[in-house]
């Protein structure tokens, strides 16, 4: 499978992430060139009849070869902390989202090495993947770990973490599933907390988890994560549940 993909598909939007340019090693290239096709999936690019761009669903229980609780993590990154929590919890099947194709194909290999077959990867923007490919009330937990801050005022609008898509992630999760967000940014800390305090409480919503969770939050630490602890940058983690609203 090619690895040139539509860009305009990639980002279609005003969106959550910078577009990172990297090659891969040798490795990375077998690994992709012989895993990808099994172990990933690259957003469509080609319109239909119509001229549009249609995303068919995600039909996990077909993709994963059996039936498990879902869990979809945004933005994986270098795929260090999905590797390893996939490999703590087998019993859950974890999709992967990132546009940065060396992080994915870092991803690919430590799948690989570890004999991981409870991970897949979707190439394309989290959005679009939680709008088009994500039935509602099928996923038991989403993770979004360090996004993109976006520091500066006018990139606001940027920023992954919007009512919107709070609202979208609400209604993708199963009764009782868990949204589990960490950041190590100071404004963005308080922009998520305002989001989360007020949501719009006449329809599905997140409330903070009082409970046991039902899926793992214990996060490695990752070289990013040590390096933002050197610099004095305090990670603040949100986990919150699904509820229904009243009228």
């Amino acid at each position: 499978m090619s690895d040139t993909v539509d860009q305009s598909r990639l980002y279609p939007r005003v969106t959550s992430f910078r577009f990172r340019r990297g090659t891969l090693t040798p490795g990375q290239r077998r690994n992709w060139e012989n895993l990808w096709p099994v172990l990933g999936r690259d957003l469509r690019t080609s319109p239909d009849a119509d001229g549009r761009v249609v995303e068919p669903p995600l039909h996990a229980q077909e993709w994963f070869g059996r039936k498990a609780p879902l869990i979809v993590e945004i933005g994986s990154g270098t795929g260090i902390s999905t590797a390893a929590m996939a490999a703590d919890e087998p019993e859950f099947d974890v999709v992967a989202v990132e546009v940065y194709q060396p992080g994915l194909a870092q991803l690919v290999g430590l799948v690989d090495r570890g004999g991981l077959t409870n991970v897949r990867m979707i190439r394309g923007d989290a959005v679009v993947v939680l709008d088009e490919l994500i039935e509602d009330k099928s996923l038991q937990g989403i993770r979004v770990f360090f996004p993109d801050p976006w520091p500066k005022a006018r990139h606001h609008k940027r920023r992954l973490v919007q009512s919107g898509t709070l609202a979208t992630m609400a209604e993708k999760l199963v009764d009782g599933g868990v949204l589990h967000i960490a950041t190590d940014h100071a404004d963005y800390t308080e922009w998520i907390r305002e989001l989360l305090d007020n949501q719009d409480t006449t329809g599905t919503h997140l409330v903070p988890l009082t409970g046991e969770s039902p899926i793992s939050l214990a996060r490695p630490t990752t070289k990013f994560e040590g390096r933002a602890a050197d610099e004095g940058r305090v990670v603040t983690e949100f986990v919150y549940t699904r509820a229904e609203g009243r009228p």
